[in-house]
């Protein structure tokens, strides 16, 4: 028997779940605001889990088999800072005495990058399970695709705690679905189920039958279970892990039934206790309630070594190690392929290979829809990433972000293909769980339009700048007959506005195979390694778009964002075009030169990106002296950075139409005709 294990059998267990109850409150109290009930009401869930399965090393937090934990209910935040100090993670006690203070380790809600061992962010509810979905799929796949007989190198579990929030947002129906049909049995929930949201009992708004529908997604359901008796959280934990193990059996739900705010004697089972501190009066009446005599956060020595996890976080890792060791011995490429994919690093030859890719792009001068372009870059990436993990909400024949040869995921069946099924914000969060978890880079297709069904899981990506891509087609009113529903108008330009996000819209097939190159190569951040990236999103057309020359030195601008793409010594003003209108600016320019007036014509395929350079260079593009016309299929707003109020823009601000591509263009004037004349206005 180890030191922790005999210290734990001399300390109760409810005393051990105290501990959390003391810091939480204490914490909130001190900040003066914050979440106590659902820490206080759990801590009896998280001793089960945290003292008695989860696998982790709190001296090494990216240890890369470890279990991987979820607090998706992330407003209990102190669950989980009370957990990792505990257990002996790098969160100090003076970090709890901060909480929700500025630029402290323990922020109101919890954030990766920020804090030792917290694996994702948690805050707009239901995407937590959804970024828990994401890192139980991704263990799958690593493990079917890496594991060999007697080597089992990725074997892990994925547990998130759930409250009732959480279950009402539509995200975790999208989910929860899918990761019932695709059994990923490795995934294991434990539901606070206490009745109690914000605005009191939760019954008079969500009165579903919760085991029911879980058992409706095929999840296997752990019924009643009494979440303040530790043992029987453990057994049921302990029953999931068996299910698991069986085959080709689907995820576990433990229903546990608690009381929010557990230790307070008046505001227990009330929703008092959910978002506010409980008072100076009121927690005096806790510690005595629960027998807690030690003052404001202080723990113990007896029940601090007691929860210490550090030998045996050691322990667990080295047997690992020896694992891995033995599976190099006998598969050293898969060694060496499996450790480069756990950094998030690019192959060495990556550059040399995808840059051979855009030479021949660019002597093949396609004529093709943007999305085609997209998918012809695709196919090459998938050739050079194996980790290259692909997708679609219910749109792979429209998206084209499929493959030749490519390799659909089942159940029991491992692939690069994911159909999301009509389930747009589970794709775009899952997707964030699949690239928090590691191994793969993972991107998924819809129509730009309903980017504002992802948008929150796009936010979130930005927020935890993870490298993850999404592939937006039918990018505006080009997509024809369809009509406003499915017309953007807003979208780029709001898209744009998102920090860390890249948006790009390419011209031709060389633009498109650049930003796929920009997206793939920014920065990975994986656990507290948080680099300066973030996602990137592809607006692509459905109609297809005239390939346009370029020497050599033009093709090396284009990963700048902007670049000068038609030049003429004596330009009079500037056309900025993204996209289907680059064409539109060349007709433009043309025109305008058999009247006599240059111009120079900018291609902009991502304002992000270009807003990044230097000034120098910025402003070798869009000269100060010269006025500018800015054209884009879209909202007209926010190109006025670049044009000036002296300048103009030839854009939609209304919605679109049902009718043909080329009838809306001309109805909306985008025409060549409409772009040289806002030219002539501005000179």
């Amino acid at each position: 028997m180890n030191t922790q294990s005999s210290m734990q059998q001399s300390v109760q267990p409810t005393v051990l779940a105290n501990a959390i109850r003391a810091l939480s409150m204490d914490a909130v109290q001190q900040a003066n605001s914050g979440h106590p009930g659902a820490p206080m009401g759990m801590a009896e869930i998280a001793v089960a889990l945290w003292t008695r399965h989860l696998r982790h090393n709190p001296k090494n937090p990216n240890w890369f088999d470890r279990d991987r934990f979820v607090l998706s209910n992330g407003h209990g935040s102190m669950l989980i800072y009370s957990l990792l100090h505990l257990s002996g993670y790098d969160l100090s006690i003076e970090e709890l005495k901060n909480f929700r203070q500025l630029h402290s380790k323990t922020p109101g809600h919890p954030e990766v990058g920020i804090t030792a061992g917290v694996e994702t962010t948690t805050g707009p509810l239901g995407q937590g399970i959804a970024n828990a979905v994401g890192f139980a799929l991704a263990e799958s796949l690593l493990a079917a695709e890496f594991n060999r007989p007697e080597h089992a190198v990725v074997d892990h579990f994925t547990y998130a705690f759930v409250g009732d929030g959480c279950l009402m947002e539509g995200i975790s129906h999208e989910v929860c679905s899918l990761a019932g049909t695709l059994k990923l049995a490795k995934l294991i929930v434990l539901y606070d189920d206490n009745g109690i949201s914000i605005d009191g009992q939760v019954d008079n708004w969500f009165a579903d039958d919760t085991p029911k529908r879980f058992e409706a997604y095929g999840w296997n359901v752990i019924r009643n279970v009494d979440g303040h008796d530790i043992d029987a959280v453990d057994q049921a934990i302990a029953q999931a892990k068996q299910h698991a193990l069986a085959g080709n059996t689907g995820p576990t739900l433990i229903c546990c039934k608690t009381e929010i705010g557990k230790g307070s004697p008046n505001m227990v089972g009330t929703e008092k206790v959910h978002g506010s501190p409980l008072g100076a009066a009121e927690i005096e009446l806790t510690r005595k309630a629960i027998n807690w005599d030690s003052p404001a956060f202080e723990i113990p020595s007896e029940i601090a070594q007691a929860w210490n996890h550090d030998q045996a976080g050691a322990s667990v890792e080295a047997e690992w190690d020896k694992v891995f060791a033995a599976y190099a011995q006998v598969y050293p490429e898969l060694a060496a392929e499996l450790s480069r994919r756990m950094k998030g690093d690019l192959p060495a030859d990556f550059e040399s290979k995808f840059g051979q890719y855009i030479q021949e792009t660019t002597a093949k001068a396609e004529t093709v829809a943007s999305r085609k372009a997209s998918q012809f870059a695709i196919a090459a990436l998938a050739d050079i990433l194996p980790e290259f993990l692909g997708g679609s909400a219910d749109l792979t024949g429209s998206n084209f972000t499929d493959w030749k040869g490519v390799t659909a995921v089942r159940a029991g069946q491992a692939g690069r293909h994911i159909n999301y099924g009509v389930r747009e914000f589970g794709m775009a969060a899952m997707m964030n769980g699949v690239a928090l978890h590691g191994g793969y880079l993972p991107f998924g297709g819809t129509f730009l339009t309903f980017s504002d069904y992802s948008r929150n899981a796009i936010r979130m990506a930005a927020l935890m700048k993870q490298r993850v891509v999404h592939v937006f087609t039918h990018d505006s009113i080009g997509l024809g007959e369809d009509g406003p529903t499915h017309q953007s108008i807003e979208h780029a330009a709001s898209l744009r506005l998102i920090p860390n996000l890249d948006v790009w819209r390419p011209c031709d097939t060389v633009e498109t195979a650049i930003a796929w190159q920009s997206a793939v190569s920014r920065p990975t951040s994986l656990g507290m390694a948080v680099q300066a990236g973030g996602p990137s999103a592809l607006l692509l057309s459905r109609q297809n778009l005239a390939f346009v020359e370029r020497d050599a030195q033009t093709l090396a601008q284009v990963s700048r964002g902007g670049y000068v793409l038609r030049d003429d010594a004596a330009a009079k003003a500037v056309i900025i075009a993204t996209g289907s209108e680059v064409e539109l600016a060349l007709k433009a320019q043309a025109q305008l030169q058999e009247e006599g007036i240059a111009v120079r014509v900018v291609s902009m395929p991502s304002t992000n990106v270009f807003d990044r350079q230097a000034k120098d260079y910025r402003d070798s593009v869009l000269p100060q002296d010269l006025p500018c016309v800015a054209v884009e299929a879209g909202c007209t707003g926010g190109w006025y950075k670049y044009t000036g109020r002296n300048g103009a823009v030839v854009g939609i601000d209304s919605y679109g139409e049902s009718a043909p591509a080329g009838v809306l263009f001309k109805h909306f004037g985008l025409t060549a005709e409409n772009v040289a004349q806002a030219v002539k206005q501005v000179l």
